[in-house]
């Protein structure tokens, strides 16, 4: 009976242990509100200060990838260039299934563009350390790429009448600090 009271206290040290694990585990270290915040700037602005938060966004590395797939899907065609140029500045071969989606399916011929060409220069250099490997991850996304279109795969496009019963702007507005057109 004596040798149960003496396991008590270690296997609730160890229970205690295991929380004290799991709460610290579960702490957020808040750059996923940081990502999020340079995210709107690149998708709501087109000023200066584009430049330095894509610097920032890019100081993220990998973990900033997922949020950008995110907000690839709603941006404006400006807002998704200074994304893509984020994905290319971060240069993690993990971004390169999103820049080979992008570069087939954008409905926007320079968004798709930007992407190709990220993956272009990765081919070449590699991403990221320029590992072989990033580089075979590139390579084989041109290689896919040159197929879809081969098969006709890309772009919906419904020309200048858009959609059929939908609205003729598709996303977001373009971000502030983009040229207006005129009204003549």
């Amino acid at each position: 009976m004596s040798s149960g009271r003496q396991s008590r206290p270690s296997l609730y040290a160890f229970v205690a242990g295991a929380i004290w694990l799991l709460l610290l585990s579960a702490c957020e270290d808040g750059s996923h509100r940081d990502i999020g915040d340079e995210i709107n700037i690149l998708t709501r602005r087109n000023d200066a200060l584009v430049g330095p938060a894509t610097g920032r966004l890019a100081g993220f590395g990998r973990k900033a990838i997922p949020q950008i797939e995110t907000a690839l899907h709603t941006a404006a065609p400006t807002g998704r260039l200074h994304l893509i140029e984020a994905m290319g500045r971060i240069g993690d071969d993990q971004g390169v299934p999103v820049l080979r989606q992008v570069a087939i399916y954008d409905v926007n011929p320079d968004v798709r563009e930007a992407a190709e060409a990220i993956l272009a220069r990765w081919a070449e250099t590699g991403a990221g350390a320029g590992t072989a490997g990033s580089s075979a991850r590139a390579v084989a996304a041109q290689g896919e790429i040159a197929r879809k279109r081969a098969a006709g795969e890309g772009p919906v496009l419904w020309g200048d009448a858009g959609a059929p019963g939908a609205p003729t702007t598709v996303g977001a507005p373009e971000p502030v600090g983009a040229p207006l057109p005129s009204r003549r």
